[in-house]
């Protein structure tokens, strides 16, 4: 009997083959990717239109009341998810954790509208008023660094700490890079491969892991999508925001305590392909000077610099960047 069941399980799995990593396809709002923590979705209007904007809110155990909250923003080529390992440890440390897909990101709605900090920052006000949050310590990483400097510029009564980590923006890419319209920039987006997906992530890090293919996965499994055109549209109105509406100059007007978290062999320039000479693209992105020259001009910042470590800290050396953020935390 054992045996004629062998048989036919190894039958059904000739016959019908699990669907492996590189046949699968995921839609634009990533409806069959199962985040690590329960995502909940709030409703938010833009241009008269209203979307889903979906978010994570992991409590501490029960022992700890009254958690500091901490709100974690994402990168552009990211989404909430990315920050799994860090919304467990800061839960098992007693912080309450808020992690959203900003629209047009991970599980949120594609909206075609006008993308923009300042709005981007509005939804993100609304979700912690929607969660009866007063404040905050922000936390941004990459795009999401710039988008923490903006609601901390715009809700400074809500931010009651700020932490930078690797963001992008800390040069102006309008000054470095050649501009590209949104038909330009849509057009590259359709190109976009697997490979080529793969081949930018790894200059994330210092040296690659097998882990880390999970976020090539993701955008990859959206390539195969009827989706695409239109997580491609949104992928260029949000490169066009990064450009065009940069936070460099504004460092100065940041009035909470900062931590600058800077993985030293960074090398990151928004829209870097589009710079044509190899010379003029090594003088950008130069993360052990950028992350001084931004230290110095937040007044009260203060400057962890990371040796061996690339553009995301908190996947690459997760012990180094939790034991800072901690100890920063509880300052």
């Amino acid at each position: 009997m054992k045996k004629q069941l062998y048989l036919l399980t190894f039958l059904f799995i000739l016959c019908f083959p699990a669907v492996s990593q590189s046949q699968r396809t995921y839609n634009a709002t990533l409806s069959d990717y199962a985040y690590r923590y329960p995502v909940n979705y709030l409703e938010v209007e833009q241009e008269g239109q209203k979307f889903k904007m979906a978010y994570m809110d992991v409590s501490p155990p029960a022992p700890f009341k009254n958690p500091q909250t901490v709100l974690l923003l994402h990168g552009k080529n990211f989404l909430g998810a990315y920050w799994q390992q860090t919304m467990h440890f800061l839960a098992g440390q007693g912080f309450r954790v808020v992690v959203p897909d900003q629209l047009g990101f991970g599980k949120s709605d594609k909206a075609e509208v006008q993308y923009s900090f300042h709005q981007l920052a509005q939804h993100t006000r609304h979700l912690l008023e929607h969660l009866k949050i007063s404040e905050a310590v922000v936390v941004g990483h990459s795009m999401g660094g710039m988008l923490a400097t903006r609601f901390a510029l715009m809700y400074p009564e809500a931010t009651t700490k700020l932490v930078l980590e690797n963001p992008i923006g800390l040069e102006d890419y309008r000054r470095i890079v050649p501009y590209r319209n949104l038909d330009e920039l849509y057009q590259e987006e359709l190109k976009r491969t697997e490979t080529g997906i793969r081949d930018y992530h790894k200059t994330y890090y210092t040296s690659w892991k097998p882990a880390y293919d999970e976020w090539v996965r993701i955008p990859a499994a959206q390539l195969r999508s009827p989706d695409y055109p239109l997580v491609a549209r949104v992928a260029a109105h949000t490169y066009a925001m990064i450009y065009e509406q940069p936070v460099v100059y504004e460092f100065s007007q940041l009035t909470m305590p900062v931590l600058l978290a800077i993985g030293l062999e960074d090398r990151t320039v928004v829209g870097k392909a589009y710079i044509k000479s190899e010379e003029e693209r090594k003088k950008y992105g130069q993360y052990p000077q950028l992350g001084q020259q931004t230290a110095g001009a937040i007044p009260n910042a203060r400057l962890l610099e990371l040796k061996g470590v690339g553009h995301i800290p908190h996947i690459e050396a997760p012990e180094q960047f939790h034991k800072a953020l901690l100890e920063f935390l509880k300052q």
